[in-house]
């Protein structure tokens, strides 16, 4: 499956933009636990963050290949993501099942920069991955939803304007069916800072910007709601598909940063005066990574590519992202590997994207889950959970 051409310019222009970000940059914000400001800035002030918003609310309308291209690239690059890649994901959530009404205040002023749509309220302390547990409640008051509970891992609350919420707006037990009862919410959390929303971070082994977030008798508009009451879990399905495949995207990216990072340097280093590169203890790591890079990123299309088309993409999807994942996470340990001592310094920045790239065997859903979703849906396997 080949890559369109008119990605080419995207891509080139993404890497002209990370470029200007060295590795210094990026150690440096490791070392204060600092969120890349200037780095978000510049993505939002080239419009890559803008990517999936329709060209008539001000963004660049272009397709979920594009904004894969463009994640794959900023870690191609050597750069992190994570630091705004929900702005992406997100989207399909909004765009799919939003009104026009919130389409026309919110996106508008998202392709501009004034706000950012960055933080995604699904995951509790209590519940983990089983989404249909989860415990927020929020309970309609007269023109307003009053909600209460608990999200963690939820990243870059304390830098973003606008939340995707998931809470229960049915009691579990009354709900018409296991998947009923849900309900998404966009909350200005400008609006409810101090008025029930309090933000805590999390510091984790990687500088992910990542908190909890808890909620005490918050109140927010009745218009917050997205599409109709109950049906969140079915609306957040596509938007979790759509981040599957963009952090995917970003996996790749990482795969090929190690993979060139490993061969130029086994190409240069000598060692009993041969270089490192003509042993192949050393080669056949490299291609190895290189082979499972090259096909985990055929998923990772086929997957855009269903999605695109508005098809059901979601073992794809899931098939994508743990193919992507584990391709990284091999390469990121070849790439120490390869560089021996010199992985490990700082300088080198091996060691950040490697634990960076870490993350994604575990999060935004662990391998055991998507193999469980590939045996029962797939497979047809007896339900496992």
């Amino acid at each position: 499956m080949t890559e369109s051409a008119d990605l080419a310019p995207i891509r080139a222009s993404v890497r002209a933009l990370c470029a200007n970000f060295p590795g210094e940059y990026w150690r440096r914000l490791d070392r204060e636990r600092a969120y890349p400001e200037e780095f978000v800035a510049a993505l939002t002030k080239a419009g890559f963050l803008a990517a999936l918003i329709p060209e008539e609310y001000g963004g660049s309308g272009l397709s979920i290949h594009a904004a894969a291209a463009i994640m794959e690239e900023i870690q191609a690059s050597g750069c992190n993501g994570a630091a705004c890649h929900a702005q992406m994901y997100t989207m399909g959530t909004l765009l799919r099942h939003g009104s026009i009404a919130q389409k026309k205040r919110y996106l508008p002023a998202i392709a501009r920069g004034e706000l950012r749509l960055q933080a995604f309220g699904v995951t509790e302390p209590t519940s983990g991955t089983d989404t249909l547990s989860l415990r927020t409640t929020a309970v309609r008051s007269g023109d307003a939803y009053v909600i209460d509970g608990q999200k963690i891992w939820t990243s870059r609350a304390e830098h973003s304007d606008l939340m995707l919420l998931l809470a229960r707006t049915t009691p579990r037990e009354q709900a018409k069916s296991r998947t009923a009862g849900l309900s998404v919410f966009l909350v200005d959390m400008r609006e409810v800072a101090g008025k029930g929303l309090t933000i805590r971070p999390i510091r984790t082994m990687m500088n992910h910007a990542t908190t909890e977030v808890f909620f005490e008798n918050m109140r927010v508009p009745a218009d917050s709601l997205v599409g109709a009451e109950g049906e969140g879990f079915r609306y957040i399905l596509s938007g979790m598909n759509a981040e599957r495949i963009l952090i995917a995207a970003e996996c790749i990216g990482d795969a090929k940063w190690f993979i060139d990072e490993a061969t130029a340097y086994a190409r240069e280093r000598v060692v009993f005066g041969r270089p490192i590169g003509q042993n192949q203890g050393v080669q056949f790591p490299i291609a190895r990574a290189y082979v499972g890079m090259r096909a985990a990123e055929l998923m990772v299309r086929e997957a855009a590519a269903l999605y695109e088309a508005d098809k059901e993409c979601g073992a794809e999807a899931n098939m994508a992202k743990h193919l992507a994942a584990e391709a990284s996470w091999a390469a990121a340990d070849m790439c120490v590997q390869t560089h021996g001592g010199f992985g490990f310094a700082e300088e080198f920045d091996i060691e950040r994207k490697f634990r960076e790239t870490r993350l994604y065997t575990v999060a935004p859903i662990s391998t055991n889950l998507i193999l469980s979703h590939i045996a029962e849906h797939v497979l047809g396997l007896p339900r496992s959970y």
